[in-house]
């Protein structure tokens, strides 16, 4: 060891140069050849790990492999042997510097143990990048996994290089931490917080990468992309981002929209508000003039035949049209309604099919349809409604009936 390293202290103190500076020289030079050494080792390694990585990726029908070359695995586990190699050479290149070599082979060590955490993080991304192309896995919140192991690993790291630094010994070093375990679950209560949130939202099934929710606490209204353990990314509608902490997802209330996109038909949900004063009894001659209307004929045959059954049996006196049994503008448009929207072709006639009266209101009496279009994509289903509203509107001043509307300056004209 010591012919290696005084390779050239003999020849530079025989060629007249002082033994100190001949030393220092000895050692710079020693250390100049040891990088050189760990270089070309770094990049032959490289290529040789690179190069048959890179060929069993090609020959193996999974993309397990393909990963790892993609999150640079083997450029990372190629840089082991020149460290090993570097912390053996230490000894010999500082033997003349003691203290040196101990400062260095504490820093090469520290240097290994972020290499590992490299490695690991490496590892990590490629198995997070694997499970998201697995159908059962793509929609579960897979980054919040990997994130807390990599938590992990970077506390267990930084744990190791200090006691590294040190020189403590580490199970003192660990019960000290134990001791100050509440100041360090203070310092990463969001993670944690995050990290337990991710379980139950994954445990419960609650929210999946590519559903559609809406969470009105954080102007949220789209499909989410990401869930990570502190935060769940959704980009909105108008294709902006916002960011919902994780936590959120169990501590508030949102809707997710999964439901409807699994179920056979998207609702519809709307009303027409009539004029109250509008509303009245329906006369011999005005029933048969609505007759003319298919969609009702045969209703207001039926009707008109049990009502008159029913005043005759009851003997009403019809001079006032209140007595007895009455047909109304608003009750047959609501048949009307309800006939219209059964026969649409873009309804999906297996699921509620309603048309009901709400409560009267200030502006007057709601009529709802209640029902499921066929089609759930977004803009065939606002066609759809579209379509059922603009016709039941046009169709209102056949039964003498008004909608609400508040005045405009044409009103006043």
């Amino acid at each position: 060891m010591n012919s290696i390293s005084h390779l050239l202290l003999d020849k530079l103190i025989a060629s007249g140069m002082s033994e100190s500076l001949a030393t220092n020289l000895n050692m710079l030079s020693l250390l100049f050849i040891m990088l050189i050494l760990l270089y070309l080792v770094d990049l032959i390694l490289k290529k040789i790990i690179i190069t048959t990585f890179n060929k069993i990726s090609v020959n193996t029908q999974t993309n397990f492999d393909d990963l790892l070359v993609k999150n640079k695995a083997p450029r990372n586990i190629a840089h082991i042997i020149p460290i090993l190699i570097a912390d053996n050479l230490l000894s010999i290149i500082f033997l003349d510097f003691p203290s040196t070599a101990k400062f260095l082979s504490k820093g090469i060590e520290v240097f290994g143990v972020f290499l590992m955490l490299w490695i690991v993080r490496s590892l990590l991304n490629t198995f997070k990048d694997y499970f998201k192309t697995l159908p059962r896995l793509k929609d579960k919140p897979i980054d919040s996994y990997i994130q807390v192991f990599m938590i992990f690993s970077w506390a267990i790291g930084f744990m190791f290089s200090f006691v590294i630094i040190t020189g403590t010994d580490p199970w003192k070093f660990f019960t000290a931490l134990g001791a100050a375990s509440a100041i360090i679950l203070l310092m990463f209560k969001d993670t944690i917080m995050g990290f337990v949130a991710s379980i139950q939202v994954a445990t419960n099934d609650m929210v999946r990468i590519g559903d559609w929710i809406t969470f009105e606490k954080f102007g949220a209204d789209g499909d989410v992309i990401e869930i990570n353990l502190v935060s769940v990314k959704v980009q909105n509608f108008d294709k902006t981002i916002t960011t919902i902490p994780t936590y959120a997802l169990i501590s508030d209330s949102f809707k997710n929209w999964r439901g409807m996109e699994e179920s056979e038909g998207r609702r519809i949900k709307r009303a027409l508000i009539i004029k109250q004063e509008s509303v009245k009894y329906l006369t011999a001659d005005e029933v048969e003039n609505l007759k003319k209307i298919q969609l009702v004929s045969t209703y207001l045959d039926k009707r008109q035949n049990d009502i008159e059954e029913y005043n005759s049996k009851n003997k009403v006196n019809k001079e006032l049209q209140i007595n007895g049994r009455n047909l109304t503008n608003m009750g047959v448009f609501r048949k009307y309604m309800e006939t219209y929207v059964e026969n649409h072709s873009a309804i999906n006639k297996n699921m509620t099919i309603m048309v009901r009266q709400l409560a009267p209101t200030s502006q007057g009496i709601p009529i709802e349809i209640y029902a499921f279009s066929g089609d759930k994509i977004w803009k065939n289903y606002e066609y759809i409604m579209a379509d059922i509203f603009d016709h039941l509107v046009a169709a209102v001043p056949y039964f003498d009936l008004q909608l609400f509307e508040l005045p405009s300056n044409t009103t006043f004209k």
